[in-house]
């Protein structure tokens, strides 16, 4: 079975076996399947595109590749979220103890954040003593004791992804949408979750920039699970402003505690609420997803989902002190003020701006190896919608480096205003079972 043939057989748009994808994985894996060749395929795959049986496959393929995460030793139905990345995004922080305070186990794995979007293993670390390095004994017996632990990815979690992603990050071919859901799911497949909800992002300061195109992937990746027997719901979000009024880790981690005493921005715990209804729903504790919403909203009012989160923090090493005192959280050495340049509404901000804003500051890597700074990120004082009159205070920059001129100017180009107030923005777009 030659390589050559099988990118023939992809050009002319046929379908490739189960055991024709695994040869190519392996193959390229093992260092038999040269660049150039896996480039030639990636390529005819982006113009061709993929069955949904090669893309599950595909997936398959990748998985086979490296470690599956057993969680065979957990009680209960294990429920994993994931989100295909945005600006602001603390949702698993507020998710992770939300669903775990109703008794379904959340035995999460997550990354480092990477350019312009957050990880949210960095966030957790901006907490004093916080431990994202669990052995598995530990892991599950947090997740059993406590419902909810969180680590970072193993470095052989679907290696074969890990090595394609680079090629097609080389290569223009990044933006596939069979390479895409196949990514993603077989990262959700290894990690060994009974049930998955994706967090599909759409808008500016997303991958996926049309709702049409964020639809295509969640459907696919539903699909995908679905194959593969995992229970999958898929959640289009937006992502057009970035989530919340902060962007930054320990920023985030601050504001990401407001939403649990019940006092967060009405974007993010709206989105935050959805996807935690739909994870309990699957979990089992509850019947249905209004039930669900109501259920939950409440705990957040009570308090019992900020205490769960202290309790989170404890059990993996932190000094949960933060909850009730955030200063406690690393703080930036300078903070500067932007002003509004003109009168009006905030008709609009570009999220991928802000993200790279923060990055600039510190927030972000540039490379995987980068160290970043916890304290460093983005206030946006005012979001789309608001009036602001010349000289106001739309947002704030924290950092501990000086010259960050490149950093405003961005900012200052993230905002676009407008004499006539925008229309309000939907949060959830579409939901796919």
């Amino acid at each position: 079975m030659r390589m050559v043939d099988l990118i023939q057989k992809k050009k002319r748009g046929e379908s490739l076996t189960a055991a024709e994808i695994n040869t190519i994985v392996q193959g390229y894996v093992k260092g038999g399947i040269p660049d150039y060749q896996m480039s030639a395929w990636l390529m005819a795959v982006y113009f061709k595109g993929m069955s949904k049986q090669e893309i599950a496959d595909l997936t398959s393929a990748f998985v086979d590749s490296g470690d599956r995460n057993d969680l065979s030793a957990i009680h209960g139905i294990k429920v994993d979220k994931h989100s295909s990345g945005g600006v602001g995004d603390k949702l698993s922080l507020v998710i992770i103890p939300l669903v775990a305070s109703v008794g379904v186990p959340v035995a999460k794995m997550s990354g480092r954040g990477l350019g312009h979007t957050g990880g949210t293993i960095d966030k957790l670390e901006s907490i004093e003593g916080f431990n994202t390095v669990l052995d598995r004994e530990a892991f599950i017996h947090n997740v059993n004791t406590h419902k909810m632990a969180i680590v970072s990815q193993s470095s052989n979690l679907t290696p074969a992804d890990k090595k394609i992603y680079a090629l097609r990050d080389v290569t223009a071919t990044v933006d596939s949408i069979p390479l895409i859901a196949s990514s993603i799911m077989s990262k959700k497949i290894a990690s060994g979750a009974d049930c998955i909800v994706l967090d599909v992002k759409v808008g500016s300061g997303a991958f996926m920039k049309s709702i049409a195109e964020a639809v295509d992937l969640a459907k696919t990746m539903v699909e995908i699970g679905k194959s593969l027997n995992r229970k999958t719901i898929a959640v289009v979000t937006d992502m057009s402003q970035p989530l919340g009024h902060e962007v930054g880790n320990a920023n985030e981690v601050k504001e990401a505690i407001e939403i649990l005493k019940g006092q967060g921005a009405e974007d993010e715990t709206v989105v935050a609420l959805t996807l935690a209804s739909y994870m309990t729903v699957l979990g089992g504790a509850f019947d249905d997803f209004d039930t669900a919403y109501t259920e939950l909203s409440q705990i957040l009012k009570t308090g019992r989902a900020v205490e769960k989160f202290k309790e989170l923090i404890e059990i993996q090493g932190g000094n949960s002190k933060v909850v009730d005192n955030p200063s406690l959280l690393p703080q930036s050495k300078y903070h500067t003020e932007i002003k509004a340049l003109s009168d009006g509404y905030v008709s609009a901000i570009d999220a991928e701006k802000i993200g790279i804003t923060a990055m600039l500051l510190g927030a972000g890597r540039k490379e995987k190896e980068d160290p970043i700074d916890y304290s460093a990120g983005v206030t946006m004082v005012k979001k789309v919608g608001d009036k602001v009159n010349v000289g106001d205070t739309i947002g704030i920059l924290h950092t501990n480096s000086e010259g960050h001129e490149e950093a405003v100017d961005l900012f200052n180009k993230a905002y676009v205003f407008s004499k006539i107030m925008p229309e309000s923005h939907q949060y959830i777009y579409e939901v796919i079972h």
